[in-house]
């Protein structure tokens, strides 16, 4: 796994602030375009539980701003949740997990280790293991995910 700083981006940094008003994070977004049309993909996320409601409200207030940057073309928005057991596609992407239950598949000792997840930067993670504080670099970490079975 690696820690890829997020680059400058006028779309996420447009419509970040909306999601952030609304208790959220903008964890994803992902643009495709196809004949005149454009497909804007969005993972959002928010501390406890979010439902079908939140992702619809996210839809409804970014779609003006989405309509704005695209105009006369053919727009398809989805918004969704992080899941259940969502890959976790690069480290700069946990400082929203803070606090929730991640596993890790390590290289070094060829197996998962999971626990809570304390703390994350661009070096590495801490998790909290039924066996204490674990330290890991993202050099040992071959994939992440999501392990709602942790908490």
């Amino acid at each position: 796994m690696r820690f890829t700083p997020r680059k400058a981006d006028p779309l996420f940094d447009s419509l970040e602030p909306v999601v952030t008003g609304m208790g959220m994070s903008l964890v994803e977004l992902s643009l495709s375009r196809h004949r005149g049309s454009v497909q804007v993909r969005m993972v959002v996320y928010k501390k406890g539980i979010l439902g079908v409601d939140d992702c619809s409200r996210a839809h409804h207030a970014l779609l003006p701003r989405l309509e704005l940057a695209f105009p006369d073309q053919d727009l398809y928005v989805e918004v969704s949740s992080p899941g259940i057991d969502r890959i976790i596609k690069d480290g700069a992407e946990l400082v929203y997990y803070v606090g929730r239950g991640i596993k890790c598949y390590r290289t070094d000792i060829s197996d998962w280790s999971a626990g809570i997840l304390q703390a994350a930067d661009e070096t590495g993670l801490i998790l909290n293991t039924n066996k204490g504080m674990m330290q890991l670099t993202y050099e040992v970490i071959a994939k992440a995910k999501l392990d709602y079975s942790q908490e």
